[in-house]
């Protein structure tokens, strides 16, 4: 008798996640989250579990990001594949990213979830969350913008680049220009040693991933019942008319652009790329973290889409930072949500600021939990808005960063699709190659 088939990793994970949520709601309505075997649960327990999953993932981040782009950059052979790539990769996240926006000023403007917040409940959470929107908006005030924003990209200190989250731009243009840097040499044996060893340093990475996911089951059934033993359902339907506008936008551009982008400039069948995506989708939504959804991105890439492995490694690099889709969107809604509440009147051209900030913004924003939160506050200042009033959603953001996240990994690989359209799959190199070039 043949043994019965394992159970594939992303049914594993939706079976966490459904359980996860079942058993949150189920406590958070019956014995409530301050009860004391329910505070000692997640604070000893799930809390510490998801913790330590997201840190085994972020810790193999750095040599992970460095090596793929690497690799990526030397297996295109020549600058000219490099710039090629490189600029429909951008061109693609210019379009998705400003459609995304787009379509989230459109809504939020028919809709107005802004007018007619119950001012009572609108002052309990701007009190409850004042500290925290505090610290966001100063955090926003250091971050760079303009011109200081396009220098920060070059680090002086790659060691320091690579140690720090919010500079994780700088750590991509330092991976980029050593993948160049190895294009350009002239081929020696050293230069096929370090190459050889840069894509060792992306299998192990690859292989140790491979082993901390799969502990992902687990994982985001805590990562989902420490979210509804918190929240319950209660603050989404608080803020229920902001809560549907973000997520009918998203939605929107996940199952309507998204497709049609796909089918009208890639030629790429929509339905065979969900059916390989649905494992990066859940681990996305779990996690609410770009980053640390990169790895299965990669995998699925080749083993489901079958797509040319220097595309998709580079692309789904740079996409976990500058291709935020989903991001965007909801920096747009936010603050166009935020100036509705306050009652300020924002011209045309005042949106039109705050579409081209949220674009920029979805480029430069970390692929971490919440990375989008200065940047809102940011938008918000120069607009006019009280930025802390980003208190009033920070009781929802987190399930709106597992939506969003959700669309910007989705993106990430449906831009890969995109930029492989015409694209060869490069030869592996044999063993026997390998040693005639040195």
């Amino acid at each position: 008798m043949s043994p019965r088939p394992a159970l594939p990793l992303h049914w594993k994970i939706a079976i966490g996640f459904a359980t996860g949520l079942a058993a949150g709601l189920l406590v958070h309505y019956t014995a409530g989250a301050d009860a004391g075997w329910v505070r000692a649960a997640t604070g000893y327990v799930t809390q510490p579990f998801s913790t330590l999953f997201l840190s085994l993932i972020f810790m193999m981040i750095v040599p992970l990001l460095f090596s793929a782009l690497v690799v990526g950059v030397s297996e295109m052979g020549d600058v000219a594949s490099l710039g090629r790539i490189g600029w429909r990769t951008l061109g693609y996240t210019i379009l998705l990213s400003a459609l995304a926006v787009l379509l989230g000023l459109v809504m939020v403007n028919l809709l107005k979830p802004g007018v007619g917040v119950d001012p009572v409940l609108a002052q309990q959470l701007l009190t409850d969350g004042a500290e925290r929107a505090q610290a966001i908006v100063r955090d926003s005030q250091t971050q760079p913008s303009g011109m200081a924003m396009l220098l920060s990209i070059v680090p002086q200190n790659a060691v320091r680049a690579a140690s720090d989250n919010g500079t994780i731009l700088a750590l991509m243009f330092f991976s980029l220009m050593f993948g160049v840097g190895i294009v350009v040499s002239k081929a020696t044996p050293a230069i096929a040693t370090l190459k050889h060893g840069i894509e060792g340093l992306f299998e192990v990475s690859m292989t140790l991933i491979g082993l901390i996911i799969r502990l992902a089951p687990y994982a985001v059934f805590c990562f989902m019942f420490n979210l509804a033993v918190l929240f319950g359902w209660d603050l989404l339907v608080r803020l229920g008319a902001y809560v549907l506008v973000v997520v009918g936008a998203l939605a929107v551009h996940l199952f309507l652009v998204y497709p049609a982008a796909l089918k009208l400039l890639g030629g790429f069948s929509p339905a065979k790329f969900f059916r390989g995506v649905q494992e990066a989708m859940l681990m996305a939504f779990s996690t609410a973290s770009s980053n640390a959804t990169l790895p299965t991105a990669l995998r699925i890439a080749d083993e489901k889409l079958g797509l040319p492995r220097h595309v998709s490694r580079f692309v789904l690099t740079i996409g976990a930072t500058a291709n935020q889709n989903g991001t965007a969107l909801f920096e747009g809604v936010t603050v166009i949500f935020l100036a509705q509440f306050f009652g300020v009147e924002l011209t045309l051209l005042q949106q039109f600021t705050v579409m081209l900030v949220c674009i920029l913004g979805g480029i430069g924003t970390a692929g971490v939990p919440s990375g989008s939160l200065p940047v809102v506050a940011l938008i918000c200042v120069m607009v006019g808005v009280p930025a802390e009033g980003i208190g009033l959603v920070l009781g929802v953001n987190h399930f709106l960063d597992m939506c969003r996240t959700t669309v910007n990994v989705t993106g990430d690989l449906a831009i890969a699709a995109l930029v492989s359209k015409g694209e060869s799959h490069r030869p592996e190199r044999s063993d026997t190659a390998d040693a005639a070039a040195l």
